[in-house]
Order: C-alpha cells, then sequence, then structure tokens
C-alpha cells in the first residue's frame, strides 16, 4: 500500500477558531472602552453646564441670591454676552431661588449678613454660602 502525503495550503479549524477568538476580545474590549468614554463625556458635559449656571448665580449683581424667588437663567445671565440658542435654552430652564439666613452680625453701626442660596431646577441644584455688609 503507498502512502499519502497530503500537502494543506490553508488553515485548521482549530487555528480559525482561536483566530475568532481574539479577534472578538478585542472588539469587546473597544466596545467597553468605547461606552466608559461616552459615559465620562456625558457626565463631564452635565458637570460644566452646571459650572456654567453657578457662574450666573456667583456673578450676577446684588439684586439676585438675598432673596427667595422664581426666575429662569436667562434672567440670572442678563449681563453676560450669549448666543441666542444658549439664551434659549437657558430661558426654557425655570428654578427657584431660596435665600436662608444663617447668623446676622451687627458691629459698630455695620451688618454683616451671612446666609445660604440654594439654586433648584428639574435637572440639578446646588447651594453657596453669601455673606454681605450693610
Amino acid at each position: 500500500m503507498a502512502k499519502r502525503h497530503f500537502h494543506h495550503k490553508g488553515f485548521t479549524l482549530i487555528e480559525v477558531m482561536v483566530a475568532v477568538m481574539i479577534v472578538s476580545v478585542v472588539i469587546a474590549a473597544l466596545l467597553q472602552l468605547r461606552g466608559d468614554t461616552t459615559g465620562r463625556f456625558l457626565q463631564l458635559k452635565k458637570m460644566l453646564h452646571e459650572n456654567q449656571y453657578k457662574s450666573f448665580l456667583i456673578s450676577s449683581d446684588a439684586k439676585y441670591g438675598f432673596e427667595s424667588s422664581r426666575t429662569t437663567l436667562k434672567t440670572l445671565a442678563g449681563d453676560f454676552r450669549l448666543n441666542s440658542t444658549l439664551r434659549r435654552r437657558l430661558k426654557a430652564q425655570k428654578v427657584k431661588l431660596s435665600y436662608d439666613t444663617i447668623d446676622d452680625t451687627r458691629s459698630e453701626g455695620m451688618v454683616f449678613e451671612m446666609g445660604k442660596t440654594s439654586l433648584k431646577s428639574k435637572e440639578f441644584s446646588f447651594s453657596l454660602i453669601r455673606v454681605r455688609a450693610r
């Protein structure tokens, strides 16, 4: 009986399965990385907007922050130059300002008032301590 020699010009089934497994692990890792990056981006975007809203309250003149009222973020940002898209978005953002006096100290004709201003909306809320001399 003559021996037959087979010369294979291709991959075996095991080699193909190993290659598919390696590629699938790499793709799964890339998808996980993309998901994490998207989540972080959305968190940073939310933080950026909240910090922008805080700056409107901090830098607004004395007429806001020392009383309780309902207003829009557009009103708070009245002293800023804003593009029309942002101005429309801020106009739709209704907020509630509340002010609570923490301490009221009188000294030699001066009154130092310390209070907590809270800004609340459906999407976010934050507070800051304010001091004024009268």
